[in-house]
């Protein structure tokens, strides 16, 4: 055997090691699709990206509509031409994740964004930012925390830590979130790094990094997703954190993340590094387990109470009782229960008055009456039962 053909062996045993360290399993890198159709920034710009990600253990394929030196490159004449190979080559397992500027999901999937806190630096996946969960919003919530637990372990966060955004909605999430606990499936909550303790968060906790997963509805996530990654730009070019992210919900099989058309470069590469690791990860494997393990502690029940009406009848009339004096306050209400929760309180011949404190909603009650009212809100679903676990 020559030098030169001793020296090739060698240098092809080191590569192969070089692709160990950087994939983690001997000779194979994570196979990664990338759009580069539809960019505001140019097809160059999707070619940056992948370059750079290539160099840090990807192996991406651009659909595009020319070449570009030390990219594979499959060409095609324009967008919609392009979405059909993406979709060809991820059902023929060509490749194993696609990144792309958009997707059609069905209802019942929505993407989980991952951004870099600037408070700390630390990252945050946001639980959803597109598509769409369920047409009720604190149905679409609860799905949102699992599809944000799952992705979060499927980068490598063996038990995440879930926050809710203080947003409509988020105390019956709390509420349900807290019951499907309680029956079994293993949620850790985060808590709020203000004053106020438990797993609802303030504004200030986004940029902190109070938690590993924050809970939102898809169309706040959305413009949160936009303006963590170009506040620093001015909204034009989307140039830090991950994207929008993978597209999550039962049975949907294919791992596709989504970017904007104003991602920037340094977004494209973090987008394919977050596939990779997604595919690492094995994240159709824990999607699957997870779903699982929520179905078994009582998912679809906790989902089927939701429409089962908790208010009282719109028929009936309820007076006020007496007015006393009311310096007690009641928080964790939802803004669209308030009305209903105070007349559950006359009801019970217990005065009330709605408010706003600085934390949210509230009610006021007799300092007398304030364990009572606690305790038939609670039997009503009107708050929390108890406070959340950290």
């Amino acid at each position: 055997m020559s030098e030169k053909q001793v020296n090739q062996i060698i240098g092809k045993v080191f590569n192969q090691l070089a692709d160990t360290l950087i994939s983690g399993e001997y000779g194979q890198k994570p196979k990664v699709l990338v759009t580069a159709t539809g960019s505001e920034h140019g097809e160059d710009n999707i070619f940056s990206a992948s370059l750079n990600a290539n160099r840090n253990g990807a192996d991406t394929t651009v659909i595009a509509t020319k070449e570009a030196d030390g990219v594979k490159t499959v060409l095609v004449k324009s967008e919609d031409e392009a979405h059909k190979v993406m979709e060809e080559m991820l059902n023929n397992k060509e490749v194993d994740a696609a990144v792309t500027m958009h997707y059609p999901f069905p209802i019942g999937v929505s993407t989980v964004g991952r951004i870099i806190t600037p408070g700390t630096g630390k990252e945050m996946f946001i639980a959803t930012t597109t598509g769409t969960s369920s047409t009720d919003k604190v149905e679409g919530m609860i799905k949102n925390a699992i599809y944000g637990i799952i992705t979060a372990k499927a980068c490598g966060i063996k038990n995440p830590t879930v926050g809710i955004l203080n947003v409509d909605g988020a105390r019956q999430t709390e509420i349900a979130l807290n019951k499907l606990k309680k029956q079994g499936y293993d949620i850790n909550f985060a808590s709020s790094k203000r004053s106020e303790v438990g797993a609802v968060m303030r504004g200030n906790d986004l940029l902190m990094g109070s938690c590993d997963v924050m809970v939102m509805d898809s169309l706040t996530g959305n413009l949160m997703i936009k303006i963590f990654s170009s506040f620093t730009t001015g909204g034009s070019y989307e140039s830090l954190g991950y994207g929008y992210g993978p597209g999550i919900g039962e049975g949907f099989d294919k791992l596709i993340l989504i970017i904007s058309r104003a991602s920037g470069a340094p977004l494209v590469e973090g987008a394919i590094k977050f596939a990779s690791d997604l595919v690492r990860g094995n994240c159709m494997k824990i999607a699957k387990e997870e779903f699982e393990n929520a179905k078994n502690a009582g998912l679809t029940d906790i989902l089927n109470g939701l429409k089962a009406s908790k208010k009282t009848e719109e028929a009936e009339e309820v007076k006020a009782p007496e007015k006393t004096v009311v310096t007690s306050q009641i928080s964790g209400i939802e803004v669209m229960d308030l009305e209903d929760a105070v007349k559950i309180l006359w009801k019970n011949n217990i005065y009330a008055e709605s408010g706003m404190g600085c934390t949210g909603p509230i009610i006021l009650v007799n300092d007398a009456k304030a364990e009572e009212a606690i305790k038939i809100l609670e039997a009503n679903e009107f708050i929390a039962a108890e406070k959340t676990d950290c």
